[in-house]
């Protein structure tokens, strides 16, 4: 069945593209707010994953306003960093938000990536995998880039299923983050696609068989949900080209 929240397939890349230019304003905010600042732990994990060597290159898709790639840039100012996206007005937020602190920012889809092979020593993504066509696509584009032996990191949403743990978020994800979202950056509609989104996105066991499917091998998982042992509301995966 039609889920009436979500975006006919043919419509899904301009109605994200537009989503995100909405949201722009506050999106940094909203994502302190609604993980309650866990993010910013999520995306240190993602860079300690990429494993990246002194002067390495890092390609973060779906940047944003760029919070992967400052996190890199934070670790080692001898990274060349490279942000893409589709929404600009989110790489607009995005420049210049550290001090001290750039890297540039291109218009680009995850799915044709302006780059050739073996451009990157990693690549990374932060909660696009909901919002591409084509996910495996999105994998084999990522997986041309990154050079023999990078890594390939995918930070995103995953529903829980704990007996208790899982209603209570899934309240909290479905109920409360849409009114919030609502409050905060007077888009509601944004924030009641984002937990619809992840109703039919793969599970973490599935999601990694699709990276391999994509040609990445050793592909790993693991939950963040800090404090609940076995629970998570994100997966962070990798796997190596």
């Amino acid at each position: 069945m039609t889920d009436p929240i979500l975006p006919p397939i043919e419509e899904k890349r301009s109605y994200v593209q537009q989503m995100f230019t909405d949201i722009a304003p506050r999106y940094d905010l909203m994502n302190r707010l609604m993980t309650l600042g866990q993010d910013r732990i999520w995306r240190r994990t993602v860079i300690d994953l990429c494993n990246l060597p002194r002067y390495g290159r890092l390609l973060d898709v779906a940047t944003g306003t760029g919070d992967i790639g400052y996190e890199a840039l934070k670790r080692d100012l001898s990274l060349d960093v490279v942000g893409v996206d589709l929404a600009r007005e989110m790489m607009v937020r995005g420049r210049g938000k550290v001090a001290g602190v750039s890297f540039p920012f291109a218009t680009a889809d995850a799915l044709s990536l302006p780059f050739a092979d073996n451009s990157f020593d990693a690549v990374t993504s932060g909660f696009m995998m909901r919002n591409v066509v084509d996910i495996r696509g999105a994998f084999l584009e990522q997986a041309r880039v990154v050079k023999p032996g990078g890594r390939v990191v995918c930070l995103e949403i995953t529903l829980p299923n704990a007996p208790v743990f899982g209603p209570l978020f899934r309240f909290y994800f479905f109920k409360v983050v849409p009114l919030i979202g609502g409050v905060i950056t007077g888009q509601r509609q944004a924030y009641t696609y984002l937990p619809h989104s992840a109703v039919k996105f793969p599970q973490p066991p599935r999601l990694a068989e699709i990276m391999r499917s994509a040609g990445l091998r050793d592909v790993q998982y693991r939950l963040a949900m800090p404090g609940i042992a076995g629970v998570g509301t994100v997966a962070i995966h990798w796997g190596t080209r």
